[in-house]
């Protein structure tokens, strides 16, 4: 068994970087390219909902720090497999609530299946596009307590995080 979550381990990182060094092409005016990073995707989720049958989350604990950050932003970019990005989220909320698992990334996460389901988010870490050159969040369910409700979780102000983006 150490021996499989080792390799896991290795797995996990290895799909995170190669998620890294394409998503460049995510927005691609390149069709083909466009194709490349959704297939990657795409292999990702289908490849974490067996890791998740077979392990449930993939905690720090139990993968390692990294890996576990890997698990997170595989499940952050399966965009087209709701099924997989709601399991996640699920066995996710039980590893925080076990405090396995951290609230912020959590967050990112449910604000990221939120808008994929055409629902409005919760914490405004979900950006929609660009208006006279400002970064414009999805619609949130209550806009004048994002910041309160991002400070619970860890995350900096709207204002701060969208300022990285600028």
């Amino acid at each position: 068994m150490t021996h499989d979550v080792a390799a896991l381990a290795v797995e996990l990182t290895d799909m995170a970087a190669a998620d890294h060094r394409t998503a460049v092409h995510a927005n691609s005016d390149d069709p083909a390219e466009q194709l490349a990073w959704r297939r990657l995707t795409a292999r990702h989720g289908d490849r974490l909902g067996e890791i998740m049958a077979e392990y449930g989350w993939p905690t720090a604990e139990l993968v390692g720090e990294e890996a576990a950050r890997a698990a997170w932003l595989i499940a952050q970019h399966a965009d087209r497999q709701l099924d997989i990005q709601r399991r996640a989220l699920q066995l996710m909320q039980q590893a925080v609530s076990a405090g396995v698992a951290g609230p912020r990334e959590l967050a990112f996460l449910r604000d990221r299946t939120l808008v994929n389901e055409g629902r409005q988010q919760v914490y405004g870490t979900q950006i929609a596009g660009v208006k006279d050159g400002a970064p414009v969040p999805w619609p949130c369910e209550e806009p004048e307590r994002v910041d309160e409700l991002r400070a619970t979780v860890g995350i900096e102000p709207f204002d701060e995080y969208v300022a990285r983006f600028s």
